[in-house]
């Protein structure tokens, strides 16, 4: 084959890929010193000149002339004898350049040249499609779906495929076949011997600043500025805005007049959701306003955690907004604020509560720590839901719910301990007894009245159930009535017994002196199991007779 038409079959194949006449220049240097490497084992003693206007090509093998006998590299030494055949005017270190023909290579040798030529075009073009692509990282581009598979997506953007992960899809999307879509290039990934890959995304943030620096000029032009963004796909945005320009009111440059600017980028995303919000520099207020359209009462910042944590307390019945359907705007404020938020109740100062913390007996770190996320601080907030709403939200399954629920309940309907009533200053602790007192008889005021009513006790018991035989009865003091030897009462100095006693099962009364009153006797409070047993051992007064 000819130089000249292995150089137009070079250039047909350059014109196809669009490639400039440089380009075409290296590579086809390139794949002549591919085969002259082949052929000779080097390439240094040979140059080439290739002239792409008239499609010609001439290689050039230059030899250095030394003696008859003093050839030691054939490729780049000439003996002087031959040199002189070519030109008697060549002597010993001259430089000979002799032309080469493409066909003494033979016909493989081209065959394999135009497939190095092939092959070369490919490279170019990959790393062509790299740099294009990578200077395209966080760009909105516009491609032609053209194949929809169960993982991904393909798209063709300029002859390049692009590749829409399913992670990368906004749920609920459904995608056609010669459907035009936007996204944004998240990452140009290379390996080795393969094509490089261009991976697109439609749930990146990125995608978001793009689409609002597309519907607003005051973003695309610098006045507004994003400062951050904060996505669940499909469901619901924030967005921090901040102007350089006191005249412009941020939020409203964004939403535009009825919403038409928004609305825009709201069909974009599959109608997700968008908080649009003044960015502020001050951590606290910037909580505050993410976590609308809750009105946090109270931000507390701790900065010594990784990351930092805030405590917010909100209004009992904006607890829910804070938090959100299923936790997500306190997620996206979460990121959009860097800090990790713990919601609470604000409690008023007349209202009596139970820390959930205090449940830990009964209730595991788990447990407690997914109620605390989702605003369940206290007892009562947790019993404002019901078992399902419960379960829902704290991620927790419904037997574990329904057990909460009846674990708090039982602690309200119960009430604080006295210990606990004490250390909250419900109740305070005063001495009946004098200091004197109390170190006389060595007991305190509960004890002595402890004492007293058990002895009280004790000899009403004794009353009723000893008989005049006992053997621990005690000696009658003066003035009493004193047993005789048959067992019965002896009045003294004609005074009456207190109270009748029993003897062989009957009992008698005694009196003196006509009809006397018996004096009564202070009588002890008893049960009134008590006060029927001792009705029953009680017998009738009998009749007083002259």
């Amino acid at each position: 084959m000819r130089s000249e038409d292995l150089i137009s079959s070079f250039g047909e194949i350059a014109r196809s890929k669009d490639m400039d006449r440089d380009t075409l220049q290296i590579i086809v240097e390139d794949v002549f010193r591919a085969m002259l490497r082949k052929r000779y084992g080097s390439d240094e003693a040979f140059e080439i000149i290739f002239n792409p206007k008239q499609g010609d090509i001439q290689i050039l093998h230059i030899q250095e002339v030394v003696g008859d006998w003093e050839v030691e590299d054939p490729v780049t030494e000439i003996k002087e004898s031959e040199a002189k055949k070519i030109d008697d005017g060549f002597a010993v270190g001259d430089e000979v350049a002799g032309g080469l023909d493409v066909s003494e290579f033979g016909r493989r040798a081209v065959m394999t040249a135009r497939q190095t030529f092939r092959q070369r075009i490919r490279d170019i073009e990959k790393e062509q499609v790299y740099q294009e692509y990578t200077e395209l990282i966080g760009d909105i581009v516009v491609g032609e779906i053209y194949q929809v598979r169960r993982h991904e997506t393909l798209l063709m953007h300029e002859d390049t495929e692009l590749v829409l992960p399913r992670d990368e899809q906004i749920p609920g999307d459904h995608y056609r076949k010669g459907n035009m879509l936007r996204t944004v290039v998240k990452e140009v990934r290379r390996d080795a011997g393969s094509d490089p890959q261009v991976v697109v995304s439609r749930t990146s943030p990125v995608f978001m600043e793009r689409l609002f620096e597309v519907e607003v000029p005051e973003v695309h032009d610098g006045i507004v500025e994003i400062k951050k963004v904060a996505r669940i796909p499909g469901d619901r945005a924030k967005v921090a805005v901040e102007s350089h320009d006191e005249k412009v009111d941020p939020v409203g440059a964004c939403v535009g007049v009825k919403g038409v600017r928004i609305n825009a980028v709201v069909r974009e995303l599959s109608d997700e959701n968008i908080d649009v919000m003044q960015w502020s520099d001050d951590p606290q207020e910037l909580i505050a306003r993410a976590l609308s359209p809750a009105e946090p009462t109270n931000v507390s910042l701790n900065q010594d955690e990784d990351p930092p944590r805030a405590r917010v307390e909100v209004p009992a019945d904006e607890v829910s907004q804070a938090i959100g359907k299923r936790g997500v705007n306190i997620k996206l404020a979460s990121q959009l604020t860097g800090y990790e938020i713990d919601v609470y109740r604000e409690i008023p100062a007349d209202e009596e509560d139970i820390d959930i913390e205090q449940f830990g007996d009964e209730l595991t770190e788990e447990t407690i720590g997914k109620l605390k996320r989702i605003g369940c601080d206290t007892g009562k907030a947790v019993l404002e839901l019901s078992a399902d709403a419960l379960a829902r939200r704290a991620d927790l399954d419904r037997d574990t719910a329904k057990q909460v629920l009846e674990i708090i309940e039982t602690e309200f309907e119960k009430g604080p301990g006295i210990i606990e009533s004490i250390r909250q200053g419900r109740f305070t602790v005063e001495s009946v007894q004098t200091a004197e007192a109390a170190d006389t008889d060595g007991t305190t005021p509960s004890e002595a009245s402890t004492e007293s009513s058990a002895s009280s006790a004790g000899a009403t018991e004794s009353a009723d159930s000893k008989g005049p035989g006992d053997a621990d009865e005690e000696p009658p003091e003066a003035g009493a009535p004193a047993p005789d030897a048959d067992g019965e009462e002896t009045v003294v100095d004609g005074s009456a017994p207190n109270e009748p006693e029993q003897a062989d099962g009957d009992s008698e009364a005694t009196e003196e002196g006509g009809d006397e009153e018996v004096e009564e006797q202070d009588e002890i409070p008893q049960s009134p199991s008590e006060e029927q047993q001792e009705a029953e051992s009680t017998p009738e007064e009998p009749e007083v007779r002259s």
